[in-house]
């Protein structure tokens, strides 16, 4: 039996405090802006939506990630280690299936992770696969089934759905106005300015939340993988080397470069924080950690030879 770790308890407690106040507050932005256009009807649009976006969000907005990225599902004959690694890390994280394990052929170095937590999956890039060793991967591939085990897919696909729907709300609003301006001026319809902005503003408030939510997730995540894996230096030489080789060339020509946004603005915490939170907890005695030998059994992965950038940031 493990011993309870106070370090990982202290940030569980604290990061779903944190999730609860950030849904909702989303959820309160969107019935307000509802509310303040529609009335009464406006709060159960809002409402409406978000359970509906529970339901149907995860599946949908799973399939057309994978379809995207160009993944490829990968057999557990091509690919037994890490299919190893996934089954070990599905039965530690008590999922009822382990997830399906995809490849996309791209330089860039990502993992992620679409679905539910009876119906998921895992896809990884062969920048990734080429770029990190197997302690690296097997801390990796923790954190995209730590999402996954948390609910945070379904969690953060809310956060999305609410946050466009305020932003709907918004734009009505605006619509709205503009075509009203003749009454306006005619002094025949009354503006509530004050309204108006909380409409204008509510959007942007929203982001922030959905920000924040993504961030407080990815720390949650984290914790969980580390627990995972009973290494936390596993996920955090993973961080590690990915900055180091996201930032190449650049981060000694331009030094900070990588971070040109506020924290606030980002969907991940900085790099070093997540790092230091995972340092903080391999004060305590690992619980299992990875022993299998080194990814020797992993195909060559061979990248495009005709790699082209695509809209959306994709490489294919």
């Amino acid at each position: 039996m493990n011993r309870p770790n106070p370090v990982s308890a202290r940030h569980a407690t604290y990061n779903r405090l944190q999730s609860v106040l950030l849904v909702t507050v989303l959820l309160g932005l969107c019935a307000l802006a509802g509310y303040l256009l529609f009335g009464d009807t406006g709060i159960w649009v809002a409402l409406g939506a978000g359970a509906l976006a529970l339901i149907l969000e995860p599946a949908a907005a799973g399939r057309l990630t994978l379809a995207l990225y160009g993944a490829r599902p990968l057999a557990p004959e091509q690919a037994p280690q890490l299919w190893q690694m996934l089954t070990t890390l599905a039965r530690r994280a008590q999922l009822p299936t382990t997830p399906a394990l995809y490849y996309v052929p791209s330089p860039l170095i990502n993992a992620f992770a679409v679905g539910r937590r009876t119906s998921s999956a895992i896809a990884v890039t062969g920048g990734l696969l080429q770029a990190l060793d197997a302690h690296e991967i097997f801390g990796v591939l923790a954190h995209e089934t730590a999402h996954i085990a948390h609910g945070d897919l379904r969690v953060m696909g809310l956060a999305d759905s609410i946050s466009r729907l305020t932003s709907l709300f918004a734009l009505t609003a605006q619509i709205g106005l503009v075509l009203s301006l003749p009454a306006v001026f005619l002094g025949e319809v009354a503006i509530n300015w004050l309204a108006l902005l909380v409409l204008a503003l509510s959007p942007q408030l929203a982001l922030l939340a959905q920000l924040g939510l993504s961030r407080v997730r990815e720390f949650d995540a984290d914790r969980a993988a580390a627990e995972l894996t009973g290494d936390p230096h596993a996920l955090a030489s993973a961080l590690a080397r990915i900055e180091r080789t996201q930032r190449g060339w650049r981060a000694w020509l331009m030094p900070g470069w990588g971070n040109p946004e506020p924290s606030w603005l980002r969907t991940h915490p900085p790099t070093e924080e997540r790092i230091a939170r995972l340092l903080e907890l391999s004060m305590h005695s690992p619980m299992h950690a990875w022993t299998a030998q080194p990814l020797a059994s992993l195909p060559a992965w061979q990248l495009p030879s005709h790699a082209r950038w695509r809209p959306g940031g994709i490489w294919r």
